[in-house]
């Protein structure tokens, strides 16, 4: 007994400290959307102006990551039905070659703008807040505020909740 109260003394702290740490990066995530202009694989530009009056869906990603591909179906999905209404940006969180992901995309049949990360785009990329794990979508309002920040998969129920489409 008297064990099992001296690992808990050494275990609790731990979580006391995870938790703060956790509620410090929650509290680097943006509130409000800011400025931004990144190029997807196709050469155009995405930015406050292109995404006026829309939901913005920010998809922190990788081609490495199984819960990151186990989710692209909601997102093309999604996007599929509501491109009227709703921008997905997928941000492909890892040092890939752009031919690689554009024939990543066609199989998996991806239907949003990806954004790679790389000299023209990494800096764009922080400004989205702290990404601590993959997947990350980060969802704005039409008014710039932010609307959800998820951390792990996300589905088309979870998109929709987000965005209050149906």
């Amino acid at each position: 007994m008297k064990k099992i109260f001296i690992i808990l003394a050494l275990i609790l702290p731990l979580g006391a400290v995870q938790a703060i740490s956790l509620d410090s990066l929650f509290a680097k995530k943006t509130a409000h959307l800011p400025e931004f202009s990144v190029v997807d694989i196709n050469g155009k530009t995405h930015n406050n102006d292109t995404v006026k009056g829309k939901y913005l869906v920010i998809n922190f990603w990788a081609t490495w990551c199984p819960p990151c591909l186990k989710e692209i179906p909601a997102f093309v999905e999604f996007y599929d039905k509501n491109s009227a209404m709703v921008e997905i940006l997928g941000m492909d969180y890892e040092q890939a070659n752009k031919e690689k992901i554009k024939e990543f995309t066609e199989t998996f049949m991806v239907n949003y703008p990806i954004i790679l990360s790389d000299n023209n785009n990494q800096s764009e990329f922080s400004k989205f807040g702290e990404i601590v794990g993959m997947p990350t979508t980060v969802v704005y309002a039409p008014d710039g505020s932010l609307a959800e920040y998820f951390m792990g998969e996300i589905s088309m129920k979870d998109l929709e909740k987000a965005t209050h489409i149906k």
